[in-house]
């Protein structure tokens, strides 16, 4: 049995490539630390010693806590930290990082709303399948009345909403150990420190919920099980592709990777861009001439309205046009539907529909019974669209 985590079923779910590059093929890169992740962990490491400190009866103040972050960041920053965002220092990023801690400080001091009995607890959960889920958690305690906390630290400068926080799978999944962990356990909460906006988000979750989340995450596990299986990754691409620290040997991107090492003169020369531009160049051509045509079309139909003919001649050839009749469904589909039923006509208008077999079977939401059944041809599918320079946002 294996070891799984939300960041692995997050990437999974993101990229089965990056999936299967990341976690069984281990590939090795080098992944950059980006400015907000250096922030993110100076900024846990300084709630771990307050806490940490506190369970020695110390008491630190604001002012030590700061000094604290502020040693940790003159003695680990470098310059090869990565800042995306051009038009921000490192120093704004370090003063945030103070502001989230003072913010904090002031707001819960004197830290005695529970009693904290973990800090970036780590361990593993077992799931009925027979695997394991990893479990580390930035602060765990509890209050006077029984009730459990598993608080989470963000420094996000984007504001989880209450919809986010109540389907949040991996603090859901945290609270399941605790349950099981804790009999005297009354209830479990999830509780988000939005530190950028000195808030607290909390979230609870029914037996029933959590009975369902677990039974959704094994789900999952099945479906990476299978596709290890049948060694069936496909790539997804999308936004997230420009963080990927596997893009330059993607094969979504590995021709792009390929021009950016030439010299501009030789991109110019090579098979591949100059396809996809005269490739463009004719579908650009052919838009510009289905538009010309549609307005043909409206000109055509509205000259012989007016002249009352079914028929426009030209040098070498005719148009005919003729009014027909084009039959559009109700709105009210399911009693049009029940009328069929009722008069024995359902089955005689009803058809399959390709589309969405064609969609249950790409999401394998098939009986095995049935895809066996379907015959499987591969094809290509151009899509031309318009090249985004790489650009960081």
């Amino acid at each position: 049995m294996a070891n799984y985590s939300n960041s692995k079923l997050s990437t999974y779910e993101n990229c089965p490539y990056q999936y299967k590059l990341r976690y069984i093929e281990k590939v090795e890169v080098e992944i950059p630390t980006t400015i907000e992740m250096f922030l993110g962990d100076l900024v846990h490491r300084t709630m771990e010693k307050l806490y940490k400190d506190l369970q020695y009866q110390k008491m630190n103040t604001s002012e030590e806590l700061l000094s604290f972050y502020r040693d940790l960041w003159e003695k680990e920053y470098s310059k090869d930290i990565l800042i995306v965002k051009k038009e921000y220092t490192a120093d704004n990023y370090k003063k945030m990082g103070e502001k989230f801690i003072s913010d904090y400080y002031d707001s819960h001091h004197p830290f005695d709303d529970m009693t904290v009995i973990g800090l970036e607890t780590q361990d593993m959960l077992l799931l009925p399948d027979g695997n394991y889920w990893n479990i580390r958690i930035d602060k765990l305690g509890f209050d006077r009345d029984g009730n459990y906390y598993v608080c989470d630290y963000k420094t996000n400068s984007r504001m989880i909403m209450q919809e986010t926080a109540d389907s949040d799978r991996q603090l859901a999944m945290y609270s399941i150990w605790v349950r099981d962990k804790f009999s005297d356990a009354k209830n479990v909460f999830l509780k988000w420190h939005m530190l950028a906006f000195n808030k607290e988000i909390v979230s609870e979750r029914s037996d029933e919920q959590l009975e369902r989340l677990q039974r959704d995450v094994m789900e999952r596990i099945r479906e990476i099980e299978k596709a290890a299986e049948e060694d069936n990754f496909p790539r997804i691409t999308g936004r997230l592709c420009s963080y990927c620290v596997y893009k330059n040997i993607c094969p979504s991107f590995s021709h792009l990777a390929m021009l950016e090492e030439k010299p501009v003169e030789e991109c110019k020369e090579d098979d591949g861009l100059k396809l996809v531009d005269e490739y463009a160049r004719v579908a650009k051509s052919i838009a510009e001439l289905d538009k010309k045509k549609e307005e043909l079309r409206q000109a055509l139909i509205e000259f012989a309205k007016q002249k009352d003919m079914d028929n426009v001649f030209g040098t070498a050839d005719k148009v005919s046009v003729k009014e027909e009749e084009k039959v559009v469904m109700p709105e009210d589909r399911e009693s049009f539907i029940k009328t069929l039923k009722d008069k024995g006509l359902y089955e005689r208008f009803s058809q399959l529909s390709y589309s969405t077999i064609n969609s249950a079977y790409r999401n394998k939401e098939l009986p095995p019974e049935l895809a066996e059944k379907l015959q499987v041809e591969k094809s290509f599918r151009i899509t031309l669209s318009r090249r985004k320079e790489e650009k960081e946002e």
